[in-house]
């Protein structure tokens, strides 16, 4: 995922609108600044990497109503930006490899990669953009956003808990966080499903979300 920030583009439309004539008051002068103003403040965001060495994507779904089998995501990114070390407001970008699914039993691992479910040869890619980032209390946060599956996209609230920010060894800043939340999979188009002799599903519709993430404040 790269964050790019378009400077040198803007100065020049700066410095171009700058010549442009303007009535009295001169409200282009006003309209100019508070562009560069803006352009000051985006380039002023603390960024976040996720790491993937101390970070898990994992989620659960009942199987037969009986009992519960958990899977993961083994690859992904994902990148914050924040307000210095204030990530009230945080903006949030995330994705997966579906094909890195990984539930401990290769043919279901297969099944889900397949049409059936995840259809990961034309979507190979599970997504996540952040709409908003709100502290609800102490070091609870409330972050709401849009999903993408399976080409799919459907909002999402998740519950956020801040475990703190720490200096590791080398000397590099991290950040804590423990996510939950649950989505219904035939929202998106995972319609798969086989009936029991007693009539009961073998896959449950509903998904529930754990997300442990350690984040690198980017140098």
């Amino acid at each position: 995922m790269i964050y790019t920030f378009p400077v040198n583009k803007d100065r020049g439309n700066f410095a171009a609108s700058n010549k442009t004539k303007t009535n009295s008051g001169n409200p282009g002068k006003k309209t100019n600044r508070q562009f560069l103003k803006n352009k000051i403040m985006e380039t002023a965001k603390t960024k976040w990497a996720i790491d993937p060495y101390h970070s898990e994507i994992n989620f659960k779904v009942k199987h037969l109503v009986i009992s519960t089998v958990t899977g993961k995501f083994e690859k992904f990114e994902g990148m914050l930006l924040t307000n210095g070390d204030d990530f009230g407001d945080a903006q949030v970008e995330f994705s997966a490899d579906v094909d890195s699914i990984n539930t401990g039993v290769g043919d279901r691992d297969g099944h889900l990669k397949s049409a059936d479910f995840f259809d990961a040869a034309n979507h190979p890619k599970l997504t996540f953009k952040s709409t908003s980032f709100k502290k609800t209390a102490g070091d609870e946060f409330l972050m709401s956003g849009d999903i993408t599956i399976r080409g799919t996209s459907r909002p999402i609230d998740l519950k956020v808990e801040f475990g703190g920010i720490m200096k590791d060894p080398y000397g590099n800043i991290k950040a804590g966080f423990e996510l939950s939340g649950k989505l219904n999979r035939k929202d998106f188009n995972l319609h798969w499903n086989a009936i029991t002799e007693a009539g009961g599903m073998v896959v449950a519709d509903e998904v529930k979300l754990a997300l442990n993430i350690e984040l690198a404040k980017v140098q």
